[in-house]
């Protein structure tokens, strides 16, 4: 593709305008085009980006930071935020909440403009004789939820380069040398996946990297801080950093940091194999710094429940480290072919989404089992909780799992009214039951001689020690699990993927349970797992009974389940429950009420939406259900197998 200089493309502009205006002045004319954006070229940038970040500001917020980029001659130069963002799987740039910026050179300012296209990159023409472009701008960091998710608080910050760094368009981001340097609050501590060069004081200089590394090493840093070392004897450093947000946080409880050990030791029994040269996990057990989860390369990057170290009785997150730290895997060694991209403006396709986050949602749930970060029990009702979800799922009919791996470009999980509908990022824990329908038919085929264990080998257990990218097809998932068990695998994977439920039924696949010996069944006592999902979420979850989820803080209707008793009676998401049976309303009457409407006693309810009051009155006599999952006698317990400590 032919690429033009800014003053070049200008005068294009200035061509194209004059011959539009010779058809008359009644004619409808194009705008004329931006400046070109050369394309990436796996070529090496001439110098070495130099970014610095000044954190200290926690009263308002703000990240202030200040770039040298060389450049090795006059013309247009493009600087980009990142736009793309691996683990995001989408268009996520923190553009709008960029301010300030002024641009130099040898003490002179220059003008920039931004592109009108891609909003994100900025032209800046040159002088000649400049040898360094100088870049000043904030991060305006959220100050309310409502702004976004919080990654700075009195007492910790969660500072991500691809907020605080532009860098030049035209180039492989692995082809760009960066150093960064931090400041930090006084006194603080900090982990990430970069490596310290030497500090001065409470700032720090990182060795120099390439700027894909750059992006993929995100920085924890707090006043209360812990680092563990968990596997101090093995081939690469693996240590667990914590942030909280008071130092009774990190008095972890006895022998916790032994299970973070057994985690490391039983990945590497799975896969065989590490694909980094240190790997740093980055925890924050806060609720005030906003939640994430999010895969790196060499790190995690993840919020968890403040009594996470503390409380043995938590539950929530128990398995989001183990989902993480797979990644390294699957996801980042090992990626989607359309997904890998040479710069982070070229936009990702997500087609193998169900390999990427299914299979790894998959060994997250069995590698946090094995080594005991969740009991066997917590693991069986979260299987159940996920497998209900899925075969109550109308959107089923319309919609294929396939296609919900667009949804990250589609909605960047934006709230949904008719969510079981409308369909989400169902590639995750769909995937999951595809990937534990194919572990159960290779353990059932072999007779437990073989199972999925055999494919992470020889899939992400290759090129021991390489924390590059090998990228891979659907062809070649298919020749791996074919190496493992000869199958029509391609069929197999097909049919769930692109299909609407097994024998057009329109449920889950649900094969992998009742394989493992278990079958999916719904009772009138709720488990523990999803009875502590409500006092966490402060909701009562009646989604399999009556068809609805209440929020607890104002009797707001969370959620109505499409098709459902509730749906029927035509209550709507965002429906305020004011009274029921002729009283006020309450959720534990409602859970009597519904229990007694078995026997033929009404569900009346009163139902405000805006200005308006609702009698309701619903149709539903089958009490209360709740989901687990039985055993079913007298066969074999692969999910057991699955699920039990690797020898």
């Amino acid at each position: 593709m032919k690429t033009y200089g800014f003053s070049s493309a200008l005068a294009l502009c200035a061509a194209l305008s004059a011959s539009m205006v010779a058809y008359g002045a009644g004619a409808q004319t194009m705008a004329p085009p931006d400046p070109v954006i050369a394309p990436p070229q796996d070529i090496a940038y001439p110098g070495v980006l130099k970014v610095t970040v000044d954190a200290t500001d926690l009263d308002r917020k703000i990240f202030s930071i200040k770039q040298t980029v060389p450049v090795s001659k006059a013309g247009d130069l493009v600087l980009m935020l990142p736009e793309w963002l691996p683990g995001k799987h989408s268009d996520r740039s923190e553009i709008s909440k960029i301010a300030g910026l002024l641009v130099s050179a040898n003490g002179k300012p220059l003008t920039w403009v931004r592109d009108q296209i891609n909003v994100t990159a900025f032209h800046i023409d040159v002088p000649a004789g400049v040898t360094a472009v100088d870049v000043e701008f904030q991060y305006l960091a959220p100050t309310t939820a409502a702004a976004g998710r919080a990654v700075m608080t009195p007492d910790m910050l969660n500072l991500q380069f691809n907020f605080a760094s532009f860098y030049p368009a035209g180039y492989y981001a692995k082809r760009i040398p960066v150093q960064a340097t931090v400041k930090f609050p006084e006194g603080w501590g900090y982990a990430t996946g970069l490596e310290t060069d030497h500090k001065t004081g409470d700032t720090v200089v990182f060795k120099t990297t390439d700027y894909d590394t750059l992006i993929d090493s995100p920085i924890f840093s707090g006043r209360y801080f812990k680092s563990w070392d968990l596997d101090p004897d093995g081939p690469a450093p693996v240590r667990l950093n914590v942030m909280a947000d008071s130092p009774e946080q990190l008095d972890v409880m006895p022998g916790f940091i032994d299970v973070h050990k057994k985690l490391v030791q039983q990945a590497y029994k799975l896969y065989g194999a590490h694909h980094y040269d240190h790997y740093d996990f980055l925890v924050a057990a806060s609720d005030q710094i906003g939640g994430i989860g999010l895969e790196h390369h060499r790190s995690s990057e993840n919020r968890v429940e403040k009594k996470y170290l503390t409380d043995a009785k938590v539950s929530y997150s128990r398995d989001l480290l183990a989902h993480e730290y797979t990644h390294s895997w699957n996801g980042k060694f090992r990626r989607g072919a359309d997904l890998w991209t040479p710069n982070f403006q070229v936009p990702m396709r997500n087609s193998l989404l169900w390999v990427y986050e299914g299979q790894t949602q998959y060994w997250g749930q069995v590698l946090a089992t094995r080594s005991g970060l969740n009991s066997k029990e917590l693991a069986l009702q979260n299987l159940a909780a996920t497998a209900a979800n899925l075969d109550n799922l109308p959107g089923r009919s319309w919609r294929a799992l396939q296609d919900t791996t667009n949804d990250p470009v589609i909605s960047a999980r934006s709230p949904q009214n008719w969510r079981a509908y409308q369909r989400s990022e169902d590639y995750y824990n769909e995937g999951l039951l595809i990937w534990l329908d194919a572990d159960t038919l290779i353990r059932e085929k072999t007779g437990g001689k073989k199972s999925l264990d055999n494919f992470a080998k020889g899939f992400f257990g290759i090129q021991n020690g390489d924390w590059g990218e090998a990228t891979y097809t659907f062809d070649d998932v298919v020749k791996t699990l074919n190496a493992v068990y000869p199958y029509d695998w391609a069929t197999f994977l097909r049919t769930r993927v692109d299909g609407h439920g097994e024998a057009d039924k329109g449920g889950a696949p649900l094969d992998g349970i009742t394989r493992g010996g278990y079958k999916l069944v719904y009772t009138e006592t709720p488990s523990d797992l999803w009875k502590g999902n409500e006092t966490l979420g402060k909701v009562t979850n009646l989604s399999y009974s009556i068809g609805f989820s209440v929020n607890n803080k104002d009797n707001t209707l969370a959620g109505v389940l499409w098709g459902s008793p509730a749906f029927k009676a035509g209550l709507t998401p965002g429906d305020t429950l004011v009274a029921l049976n002729g009283r006020t309303y309450d959720s534990d009457a409602l859970k009597l009420a519904i229990t007694a409407a078995k026997s033929g006693k009404p569900i009346e309810l009163i139902v405000k939406m805006d200005e308006t009051y609702r009698v309701i009155k619903i149709d539903y006599t089958g009490g209360l259900r709740y989901p687990v999952l039985q055993r079913i006698e007298g066969t074999p317990a692969l999910l057991d197998d699955i699920l039990a400590e690797k020898k």
